[in-house]
């Protein structure tokens, strides 16, 4: 597996603008399809949200500063988009999407990230260690347009 980028931040209001800028730059820099920046985009986009939301409930309990570390990797035709936080355990990989809603009146926001990841990403790898979340992502680089 061969590392394209790698980035640290700072959990702040700027995080996730700052994370997928530095994603669009490496998918532009990888030269990959639109298609196959936009999903990237997207999961990040997801999953850096819900650490910003629901992450840091908590402090660190090592008492480190809050943040966000990003590595982009490529092995053939997959590309693996790693997002590692230090806020409290969370597996979404073991967790359902919640159940479509019957009709527009009965819809609500939210709570389908998961299944929107789960579309267009080959696989979700979850692991806790050493007091970090490890989220891999795996997404098909798409046919050229």
């Amino acid at each position: 597996m061969r590392t394209l980028a790698e980035l640290t931040l700072p959990i702040d209001t700027e995080t996730d603008t700052h994370a997928l800028e530095w994603l669009d730059a490496a998918c532009r820099q990888a030269g990959w399809p639109e298609r196959t920046q936009f999903k990237l985009r997207l999961c990040l986009d997801e999953t850096v949200t819900n650490v910003l939301l629901y992450g840091y409930s908590d402090p660190p309990s090592d008492g480190a500063e809050p943040c966000l570390r990003l590595c982009l990797a490529q092995e053939g035709d997959e590309v693996f988009l790693i997002v590692m936080d230090n806020g409290v355990p969370f597996d979404p990989t073991a967790r359902q999407p919640r159940e479509l809603d019957a009709s527009l009146d009965d819809a609500r926001i939210g709570g389908h990230g998961l299944r929107l990841m789960r579309h267009y990403l080959r696989d979700i790898r979850y692991e806790r260690a050493d007091g970090w979340n490890r989220l891999t992502l795996v997404a098909g680089i798409d046919e050229a347009s």
